[in-house]
């Protein structure tokens, strides 16, 4: 007897049951042609696109992770004498491939933006994010030093590296900060995609942020593009850094860009669940309480309780 599940079971296709014919499938194609060219055209200034590779950037972030870290995300048998080769060798694909995927990104520029054909425009942008690296990376080892002081269940640097998802959504966010600036927006977008798809935590590349930055247990996090955080701020999961309203022009059409999002002082812990919305300032060395809703600004040293639901000085 013939298993239900095994057996010599021929590969579905058009035509056989259940299944289009072709007749039916060409009719199918045709009309998403209809749709993609005519009645709903989407496209860039109407035009194909040779688009940014959420793929590529994925194997470019590991190698940039790779020459950041070495020995946590790179190999794990470097020696002095082999680290300096492994770190010149990584970065030398890495920016080759990144310069390719830059190029891809600025050929959504406005026309008359830049006067250099794209490559060259992309290797100048490579150039600028290949010289802030070291910045870059000590900007991280302060974020790593605040992760493992703040949390008492941390036991080491290495393990808040390789396995706290708010410090991998920092590295990426630090990346792609730096790219945004640096007139790349669209590769900084999607690599903020591949941070919140893998960690939960969405950060918009264009958010400033502080040095000695510690997101704990982190799924839930958003901040807004227009944020402004200070140093050694603490969130905590489900906390959202969020615009209240938003601002329309005569026709109804969204003004983009506008300080909307808060700005958060230095030293300053917000608990989790918290909702922190609106160009106001949340003062240095405040706390803000689980599951607060905060929609104006707070002076230095507040203390904000969901429960007590009022602004009380500590």
């Amino acid at each position: 007897m013939g298993s239900i599940t095994g057996g010599n079971r021929q590969k579905p296709g058009p035509g056989r049951a259940g299944l289009s014919t072709q007749a039916e499938l060409a009719d199918v194609v045709a009309g998403l042609r209809l749709s993609r060219e005519v009645t709903h055209k989407i496209r860039h200034r109407g035009l194909l696109r040779e688009l940014p590779s959420r793929a590529a950037l994925e194997k470019i972030r590991d190698g940039l992770m790779a020459a950041l870290f070495p020995s946590h995300y790179g190999c794990p048998d470097l020696t002095d004498e082999t680290i300096d080769y492994f770190v010149g060798h990584t970065l030398a694909q890495v920016l080759t491939a990144l310069a390719e995927q830059v190029r891809r990104d600025l050929l959504f520029l406005p026309p008359g933006q830049n006067d250099l054909p794209a490559a060259a425009h992309a290797a100048i942008i490579v150039r600028g994010f290949a010289a802030q690296l070291p910045e870059l990376r000590g900007l991280l080892a302060d974020d790593l030093t605040a992760a493992y002081q703040g949390d008492p269940a941390a036991s080491s640097i290495a393990e808040v590296l390789i396995a706290y998802p708010g410090m991998r959504a920092i590295i990426h966010h630090r990346l792609a900060h730096v790219l945004h600036g640096l007139g790349a927006p669209l590769v900084a977008r999607l690599l903020a995609s591949i941070s919140q798809a893998e960690t939960g935590i969405d950060i918009h590349p264009q958010a400033q942020i502080g040095p000695r930055f510690f997101i704990d247990h982190g799924t839930g996090v958003v901040i807004g593009q227009t944020a402004i955080i200070g140093e050694n701020v603490r969130l905590y999961q489900h906390v959202t850094l969020g615009a209240k309203r938003f601002t329309e022009d005569e026709n109804g059409v969204l003004i983009k860009g506008e300080p909307r999002h808060p700005i958060i002082e230095d030293h300053v812990v917000i608990y989790a669940g918290a909702t922190v919305l609106g160009r106001i300032t949340v003062g240095r060395g405040s706390t803000i309480g689980g599951n607060v809703w905060l929609t104006q600004s707070v002076p230095p040293g507040s203390f904000i309780s969901q429960a007590q639901n009022r602004l009380t000085e500590v």
